[in-house]
């Protein structure tokens, strides 16, 4: 069968109840008389984890370009976030980060935040907030099997339900926000639309997770992080710690192949001491274990480029990790997915038109540019990577790139341009501005910190729960 709707009325059909599909059905709500969410699972009520989202394990960043566009989208989302639990974390005046040039200083002007929580809270406080308003619904234990419509005009989807029956839903609007498994580039084969270029870069990284009791309040605590160094002979490993809901710490360890984390609870603190420095292990030997350890493999960055395309379809959009997936290290692709949801929003409010489809899709493009340039263009450089290997080009950029961080360790201007485009407010291409440029040439204008920076009353705390070396600010 068939589902129709009332000539005139704007029906809009999201494959996915993830954080894109909802933050999609958020951008089109008041645009349309009705959106529906497809979805292959049961809903989730609550805080309680989503089937299909293996990465929530990990650790989540929502960077300061991410949070901006969820308030946009859904004003107030982010204070909602931090009534529930979440932190808001200045950036870098709260970041205790060890880099591979050396430990980032905190310094006490901030230019940016994070907000760091817990993935199934903001799941469920984004879900909470777009399911609130009447003209959206989900349609649970439905798949979608295919697209309607010609190379043209896509007109709905074909579902599968719960009873394995199979219909025919139409739609104005068809938006594919299902995820690393999208079946679109099959999809648009069958519609006759071909020659989707995609791109595949896998520095083969496993992850490991677990969540603590944190030893210390953890209001106003900051990030904790050792990052992994490509550069020497050995496997590259690194790992941070999140402050989150709850009084607890989320941390993520993570190892190249030959040196992969394991689900052993025994070896997981051990991993952490033989990274690079060992704060992330002193600090774990006071802190109380919560959950076992989850291990997740899928750390592949793999990119659809649809904005390419010599023909797309109207009534048809991309995004988030349908269009391309990163690294979870780089902590992009929520504040990713709800920037393109901004570019859909703003296209539906322009009205429909010829070609707004391939605008949109054009314009969602835009914000997966400067994260897919920051996460390969680390990516390429681990010598377990596949998929691509730097030419000299990458590896010039890659010894400027380096020389800014390390100069970013005792200069504010290249700290600031350095998080201008990790907070993905501004293009990569911003760091070779000719100020950038010039601090980068004059180096460290402080005296490298000879390890992790704490404010006295955070190395107070830390010595009353037996953690010892840490140094005031």
């Amino acid at each position: 069968m068939t589902e129709t709707w009332r000539p005139g009325r704007a029906r809009v059909v999201v494959i996915g109840s993830s954080i894109a599909g909802l933050l999609a059905a958020a951008a089109v709500k008041d645009r349309a008389e009705a959106v529906e969410i497809i979805e292959a699972q049961d809903a989730p009520v609550g805080p309680g984890p989503r089937a299909g989202v293996p990465q929530a394990a990990h650790i989540h960043l929502l960077q300061t370009g991410g949070a901006e566009a969820l308030d946009a989208l859904l004003p107030g989302c982010t204070d909602l976030l931090l009534a529930a639990g979440a932190h808001r974390i200045p950036v870098t005046t709260n970041m205790v980060v060890c880099s591979p040039e050396g430990w980032y200083r905190r310094w006490k002007r901030s230019t940016h935040h994070v907000i760091t929580a817990g993935r199934d809270l903001t799941d469920s406080v984004v879900r909470e907030r777009v399911l609130a308003d009447p003209r959206v619904g989900v349609r649970a234990r439905t798949r979608a099997v295919g697209l309607l419509g010609d190379r043209g005009r896509v007109t709905g989807v074909r579902v599968r339900g719960a009873d394995g029956t199979e219909y025919a839903l139409g739609a104005d609007l068809v938006v594919d926000a299902s995820g690393r498994g999208t079946r679109m580039p099959q999809w648009l084969a069958r519609l006759g639309v071909r020659g989707l270029e995609e791109a595949t870069i896998d520095s083969g990284l496993a992850y490991a997770s677990r969540v603590y009791r944190a030893p210390v309040p953890t209001r106003g605590w900051p990030v904790v992080a050792v990052q992994a160094d490509p550069r020497p002979d050995r496997p590259a490993t690194s790992g941070g710690i999140l402050p989150i809901e709850d009084e607890r710490w989320h941390v993520s360890l993570m190892g190249a192949p030959g040196a992969w984390p394991g689900r052993d609870p025994a070896e997981f603190e051990a991993f952490a001491r033989g990274l690079r420095h060992p704060l992330i292990a002193d600090l774990l030997a006071r802190a109380e274990p919560l959950t076992d350890v989850t291990v997740t493999h899928s750390t592949v960055n793999r990119r659809h480029y649809y904005e390419r395309l010599g023909a797309w379809p109207e009534g048809l959009v991309a995004l988030g990790d349908s269009v391309a997936c990163f690294n979870p290290a780089y902590a992009q692709g929520i504040t990713v997915a709800a920037q393109g949801a901004v570019a859909l929003r703003e296209a539906a409010a322009a009205g429909p038109g010829p070609g707004r489809a391939r605008r949109v899709q054009r314009a969602i493009a835009r914000p997966v540019d400067g994260a897919w340039a920051l996460s390969t263009g680390q990516d390429i450089h681990f010598p377990t990577t596949r998929g691509r290997r730097p030419n000299p080009a990458d590896r010039l950029l890659h010894r400027y790139v380096s020389r800014l961080s390390r100069t970013a360790t005792g200069s504010f201007r290249a700290a600031t341009a350095l998080t201008d485009v990790l907070a993905l407010q501004t293009p990569p291409a911003s760091l070779v501005r000719p100020s950038v440029l010039l601090a980068a040439l004059a180096g460290p204008l402080r005296t490298p910190l000879s390890g992790p920076q704490f404010t006295r009353a955070e190395r107070e705390l830390l010595e009353g729960v037996g953690v010892f070396g840490v140094r005031a600010r």
